[in-house]
């Protein structure tokens, strides 16, 4: 959930959310769905952000490019995304949001009132986000049947607020198999939930050869 330029607000309304107690220790069931080697990187790197990434911290800052981070112990729910593809698969979001939006500059909300691109902020916003997956092709139907978010897949949500969040659906299950477990970053830090229909969904991506 993006709102750079006030913090404070994205803080404050964070703490009436649920999920603040909970971590990889919340109750879970033994089952996974058979995932592809590609989601598996791609989750196992998100869930190896769980116990690093401990702080939602979403001041503007600048960055290196390409490649360009804050410093892991902190970030948002799109740095989850961000350093997920990254260090799974070398997919650089910050220079790809960045070429796309450079080409294609109209295509893009005009959310904060830019006149040109970002490239320390463009990438870490959910918006620009689900823009550029559904540019390339990723784009799926948001529906309410669990079994149509598979491993791997990215999806985003509106919180109270209206806030934007996103998150990267796991292989592993909820205590009664009902629903997948979501990895992403809501205000405490990378944690994996039970929250895929938690609040309204917004966007349904499948990644996996999308950008490639």
């Amino acid at each position: 959930m993006m709102t750079f330029t006030k913090p404070l607000l994205v803080l404050l309304v964070l703490t009436t959310l649920p999920f603040s107690q909970s971590a990889t220790g919340q109750q879970t069931s033994p089952q996974t769905r058979p995932t592809s080697t590609w989601s598996s990187a791609l989750i196992n790197s998100a869930r190896e952000q769980v116990g690093v990434t401990l702080i939602y911290d979403g001041r503007y800052q600048s960055l290196s490019f390409p490649n360009g981070d804050v410093p892991r112990a902190r970030g948002v729910c799109t740095d989850v995304v961000i350093r997920a593809l990254r260090d799974a698969h070398g997919l650089d979001l910050q220079a790809e949001v960045n070429a796309d939006m450079k080409a294609h500059f109209s295509a893009y909300p005009k959310n904060w009132g830019l006149t040109r691109t970002d490239r320390n902020i463009d990438h870490r916003r959910v918006p620009n986000l689900q823009t550029f997956f559904k540019r390339r092709g990723a784009s799926l139907p948001v529906t309410d049947n669990a079994a149509d978010y598979r491993p791997g897949d990215i999806v985003s949500w509106m919180l109270p607020g209206n806030l934007p969040h996103i998150g990267i659906v796991t292989d592993q299950m909820n205590a009664n198999a009902t629903r997948p477990l979501i990895v992403h970053n809501i205000g405490w830090g990378t944690r994996v939930n039970d929250m895929l229909f938690e609040y309204d969904i917004t966007g349904h991506y499948r990644i996996d050869g999308a950008l490639n």
